[in-house]
């Protein structure tokens, strides 16, 4: 039988990823080929792109990270959680060891998760494209004055927002940067987008969500010089005014390998403490 290819990718930053991958690499290679081992940041070569699984060692900003890499090619992404939260890195080293042979036949099917494609499609001074995974968001920057962001989607306008920026957030980045400023939680497999203005100069300024097969066109009309358009929270680019920020959904999703222990939900209680009653004392 052929073995699987495989790709390792890490936050080899982070304290103990390195020792770790390199711990567990005897008893991959029992299981698999593998293709690489490198950096999640990093640009990987051809031959790393055939992977049939990608490994990532980190927390949810790392598997972030290698699904921008990954972006266009369709790689599930199975995630080992070394960080703090673990949301979308699901799989503890032990649960790895337990879950990989299946991951490996085909028994446990990877979610498709939608991505997105931004860029700034009319500045000189800040040419930017990239893929998304969570979100985009636009932020005010010094000197922190308020900002005025004009949305539309094809023909129709949105909204004209005043305020500290806005999010626009995939369903897997809405219970992230979307989540704490007030947007709505979206099953992580729907075909649609958020958009979440933060801190909005108006009452009636609130989070909407539009489908996800048309484009969303941000005009910047008045924008602080620190403004910044943000990718992930990882990834950003300066902002001028007069710049049009195009928001499409990618061609291809990415590909996230679930734990079979847990769905959605039960994720959102488990590490966000989403709908459970209060808690009172004697």
């Amino acid at each position: 039988m052929e073995r699987k290819r495989v790709l390792v990718l890490g936050n080899m930053e982070k304290p103990g990823v390195p020792e770790q991958i390199e711990a567990l690499r005897g008893w991959l290679e029992q299981r698999c080929e593998i293709l690489a081992v490198a950096p999640a940041s990093a640009a990987v070569g051809d031959e790393a792109r055939s992977a049939e699984v990608c490994v990532v060692f980190g927390g949810d900003g790392t598997l972030l990270s290698a699904a921008r890499v990954l972006s266009g090619i369709g790689t599930p992404l199975l995630g080992v959680n070394m960080g703090k939260l673990g949301f979308l890195a699901e799989f503890s080293i032990e649960d790895l060891q337990k879950h990989f042979d299946d991951v490996l036949t085909g028994r446990i099917v990877p979610d498709e998760r939608m991505m997105l494609d931004v860029c700034i499609t009319n500045c000189r001074e800040h040419p930017f494209c990239s893929p998304v995974a969570n979100d985009v968001a636009v932020s005010a920057g010094p000197p922190f004055r308020m900002i005025d962001l004009h949305v539309g989607q094809q023909d129709a306008q949105i909204a004209q927002y005043l305020g500290d920026g806005l999010i626009v957030a995939t369903p897997t980045g809405s219970t992230g940067y979307n989540m704490s400023a007030g947007g709505p939680i979206m099953a992580p497999t729907l075909d649609a987008v958020a958009i979440t203005p933060i801190a909005p100069h108006s009452l009636s300024m609130r989070p909407i969500v539009v489908r996800a097969d048309r484009t969303i066109r941000i005009t910047a009309v008045r924008v602080n010089p620190g403004t910044a358009l943000i990718v992930d929270g990882q990834v950003s680019s300066g902002l001028c005014a007069g710049d049009t920020i195009e928001v499409r959904r990618a061609a291809m999703p990415m590909r996230i390998v679930p734990h079979p222990g847990r769905g959605f939900f039960d994720t959102l209680t488990n590490k966000l403490h989403w709908g459970r009653s209060p808690h009172h004392g004697p």
